[in-house]
């Protein structure tokens, strides 16, 4: 019988900054890129009520009218994959519903894309768009 793997911890946050901030900070550094992009802010964190619901960091438009489901990962080393490694089939489900949830609100849903935008820290931190990144099939 072996001894079981834990889960690689994500990096602490820098001194005098909490995971919250720090979380914030790359999700402003995202939402600026994609507005220079062209996309328009329609909400920030939207989540499904109760418990188990998912979560979206940012729902946009694109300049095609296309509706832009986002979600901003933040790494600050490139071990265990980075944070591309980090959108798992499970966290891609928990969009997915959430998603739905959001486009049940509209008469007429729009098209929809699911994008990740990966915020590698460093100076300067590098942002990695990545556009149509998975389905509604995970």
């Amino acid at each position: 019988m072996g001894i079981p793997l834990k889960k690689p911890a994500a990096a602490a946050a820098p001194a005098g900054r909490s995971t919250r901030a720090v979380g914030d900070a790359a999700e402003q550094q995202a939402l600026a890129h994609l507005q220079a992009a062209g996309l328009r802010l329609l909400q920030r964190n939207y989540r499904t009520p109760g418990r188990g619901g998912g979560e979206i960091d940012l729902v946009m438009r694109g300049p095609d009218g296309t509706l832009v489901f986002v979600e901003v990962r933040l790494r600050r080393s490139s071990l265990h994959g980075g944070a591309a490694a980090s959108v798992g089939q499970v966290k891609q489900r928990r969009i997915v519903l959430a998603a739905r949830h959001y486009l049940m609100r509209l008469g007429r849903p729009p098209p929809c894309r699911f994008d990740v935008v990966l915020v590698d820290a460093g100076e300067p931190p590098r942002i990695d768009w990545l556009q149509a990144a998975f389905d509604a099939s995970a």
